[in-house]
Order: structure tokens, then C-alpha cells, then sequence
């Protein structure tokens, strides 16, 4: 709903900045009442100099911390020398991030895009191009099987297999070639890959914005064996559980699988520049050809010179392995808080520093919304999801003082809601 402008004279500064928004931007998110105007490591500022501990991480693209200096070094000594040269000829800096990123994850090749959605879409692109040349699926027949309450982004081509309503609601008529099977189902999906137009299996190693659902132990390894054994590509999407944030580099490495296609993005560049990243061997992603596929600024020199030290701080600073051992303590002091208030907390789930609380509404009608203002009142920043879920993601940075902290007062404002 559209605020009025109040007279400039009545407004605080973040009101007149909200208002702002309102007016003059899209409607298309519902943000906390905060504006945010500064971060460094795991806090941010708003305009008025009060200090919140970050709890979402912009939906763990920022898994570094806020304005890490090795990152941001690397962005500005890369932006003074060259930012972009379209791929139109070749610069001093992709190649090395190529090798880089194929080195460490143990793919032959990589496609550099921005956003998560640019590579979903590239992603999908690679295995119905496989299909053809290489199951040899008749022409405009290839399948890709995905799962339910899936998120992979918003484009046309992505929402035309979304089951969220809020995705698809009056944004028909959607792309044919996807068929749609429950989560975490052995049995839906050995039916589904049973059919020989079938070129791709695309899954979230955990679903984030499903509301941080983990599958049940085994279901990614299984999904392996049966596409291997369809002859199917597995399509790993883990733009928001990989680099660190479930406590393994990818989450997919909790049951030892590697996707035939890999999608990254989000903290590849530390939350400093869009970056994502397509990654699968020569079969696969020889398929396509010059002109083919391709992006202005995908691969660019400044995006290469703040992915390499973006992923040059995860691994140096133990991030995953921060993840690991700071989310077991998170779930145990949150469960502590279930168990004193199970009316109000149905469930604590996650992986590493990707958890959710389940809220249940309360008798006044208050909603996991509503405990999320709390918090941001109390100087911690967390979003909610699907009505009653909060996501609680801080950077992966974050210490072990500085989680017990945080604990503290998620635990004060549940115990008193």
C-alpha cells in the first residue's frame, strides 16, 4: 500500500528515504522498516547510527561479511585498471578465474553470468542442448524434471516451473518442458526419469526459500544413482547453500555428490558485484557453441578480480568450517527455546548457517513477521518467509562470542512474544 508524504517538517530522514521508495520505485518487495546505510563484517548501520547484527546476509550472497577489505581491495585496485571489455576479445583476468574456479570445484569448464537467475537459465540451456546432441531426445521435446516449492529465480523461463503462486499469478501463458515432482520423493522422481525425453534433474541441495528444508539423509545420493542411471544430468543449484554457508563448501558434499551441472552465485563475489558461475565438463558444456550463448558482462574484469579474492577469503578464513561448528551451537540454544515455548516455535531446522524457526501464529493473529520487527527493534535483522519461517543466516565471519550474543536476544524477544 502507497504511504502519503507527510510534510518534509513531520518526517524523520529514514521516513523521508522510505517514502522515497514508495513513490517512486516498484512495489515489488516489503522490506523491515530499516535503512541501512553502512556494514563491516557481520553488523550494519542505518541512517540514524543505531548498530544491527546481520542475521539474513542478503540472502547469503555476503557470506565474507559486509565490505571485507580483501575484497574490496581487489575491486578497486581491478576498477582503476579495467572494468569491461565485453567478450569480444579476450582480457588479463577471466582465465585465471576460470582456472581458478574449475581447480577448485573439479569441473573441465565454466560460464560466467551475473545473476543467479542469468545461470539457472544458462544451466538450463546446457542440458536440453545435451539432450538433443547427446541422448539424442527429438527436437523440442527435451524434459527437465524439477522439484516442488522450488525457487531458482523469477525470470519467464524459471517461473514456468515455480508451484509459488506470488511467482506466477498473472505472469502467463509459461514455457512448456518441465514437469514438477515432490521434494525430497525417491519414488516421484525414479517415475518421473523414467521417461526417455528427460535430459535434467534440477534440485536445491537444501530449499532456502522454501523455507531452509532439508531432505532427508540419502535423497541427493539417490537422486545421483538414478540419474546416472537414466542417463540424465543432475542439475545442482547452490547458489544460496554453496560456498560455505551449510558448513561445506557445497552442501551437496554432505552426501558426497557432484552435480553433472553446478550453479553458483551470490557470495562468489562476497555481496560486492553480481557474479554467478555454470560449471560442468567438456561434454556437456561443449555443446554450445560461439553465439550460442553468451552475456555484455558476464566474465568481466571487474567481476574476476572480486570472485578470485572472494573465494580466496572463504577459503582462507575457514569459513565453512565456521559455518559447521557455529550452526550446531545455533540450533541448540534455539531448540532450548523451543522446548520452553512450543506453542509458539514448531520447529528448528538447518545446515551450518543456513536455519530456520518455524513460527507458530499467535492467538492475536501475530506472525513471524511480527517477531522479525521485534528483533529489528532490538538490533538484529532476520526476514521471514512464507508467512511463518524466519531464516537466520548471519555471515559466515561471525564469531563465536558474537553468535551466543545474537542467541541471546533471538531467545529474549521468542521467550517474551
Amino acid at each position: 500500500m502507497s504511504t502519503q508524504l507527510a510534510p518534509a517538517h513531520l518526517i524523520t530522514h529514514a521516513e523521508r528515504l522510505m517514502q522515497l521508495e514508495d513513490q517512486y520505485g516498484a512495489h515489488n518487495y516489503h522490506p523491515l522498516p530499516v535503512v541501512l546505510t553502512r556494514g563491516k563484517g557481520v553488523h550494519l548501520w542505518d541512517v540514524e547510527g543505531k548498530r544491527y547484527v546481520d542475521f539474513l546476509s542478503a540472502y547469503s550472497a555476503v557470506n565474507q561479511g559486509h565490505c571485507h577489505p580483501r575484497i574490496i581491495g581487489a575491486l578497486t585496485e581491478q576498477a582503476q585498471r579495467l572494468t569491461l571489455t565485453s567478450r569480444a576479445f579476450f582480457n588479463d583476468r577471466l582465465g585465471a578465474a576460470e582456472q581458478q574456479l574449475c581447480e577448485l570445484f573439479g569441473y573441465d569448464k565454466v560460464l560466467l553470468m551475473n545473476s543467479g537467475a542469468e545461470a539457472v537459465e544458462t544451466a538450463l540451456k546446457l542440458a536440453r542442448k545435451w539432450g538433443y546432441q547427446e541422448k539424442g531426445i527429438a527436437p523440442n521435446q527435451a524434459l527437465i524434471v524439477v522439484a516442488e516449492h522450488n525457487f531458482h529465480g523469477r525470470t519467464t523461463g524459471i517461473i514456468s516451473f515455480s508451484t509459488d503462486a506470488d511467482s506466477t499469478g498473472g505472469f502467463g501463458p509459461f514455457v512448456p518442458g518441465y514437469q514438477v515432482v515432490p521434494y525430497d520423493d525417491v519414488e516421484a522422481l525414479t517415475e518421473a526419469l523414467k521417461n526417455p525425453h528427460v535430459c535434467g534433474f534440477l534440485v536445491e541441495p537444501i530449499q532456502g526459500e522454501a523455507g531452509v528444508v532439508v531432505p532427508s539423509a540419502g535423497y541427493l545420493a539417490k537422486a545421483a544413482e538414478l540419474c546416472r542411471a537414466h542417463k540424465v544430468l543432475l542439475l545442482t543449484d547452490e547458489i544460496q547453500t554453496g560456498l560455505g554457508r551449510t558448513g561445506k563448501l557445497l552442501a551437496t558434499d554432505y552426501e558426497e555428490v557432484r552435480g553433472d551441472i553446478l550453479i553458483l552465485g551470490k557470495a562468489l563475489s562476497g555481496g560486492v558485484l553480481p557474479v554467478s558461475a555454470v560449471l560442468a565438463d567438456d561434454a556437456i558444456m561443449l555443446t554450445i557453441q560461439a553465439g550460442q550463448h553468451g552475456s555484455t558482462f558476464g566474465g568481466n574484469p571487474l567481476a574476476c578480480a572480486v570472485m578470485q579474492a572472494a573465494l580466496d577469503v572463504l577459503l582462507e578464513e575457514k569459513l565453512a568450517e565456521n559455518a559447521f561448528r557455529l550452526g550446531e551451537i545455533f540450533r541448540e540454544e534455539m531448540q532450548k527455546v523451543q522446548a520452553q515455548r512450543p506453542e509458539l516455535i514448531e520447529l528448528v531446522r538447518g545446515r551450518g548457517l543456513l536455519n530456520a524457526v518455524v513460527i507458530r501464529p499467535t492467538p492475536d493473529g501475530r506472525t513471524a513477521w511480527d517477531v522479525c520487527v521485534s528483533l529489528m527493534e532490538r538490533g538484529l535483522l532476520a526476514k521471514p518467509t512464507h508467512g511463518d519461517i524466519i531464516r537466520f543466516a548471519p555471515p559466515l565471519v561471525i564469531t563465536e562470542n558474537e553468535l551466543r550474543d545474537a542467541c541471546e536476544l533471538i531467545a529474549d524477544v521468542l521467550l517474551a512474544f
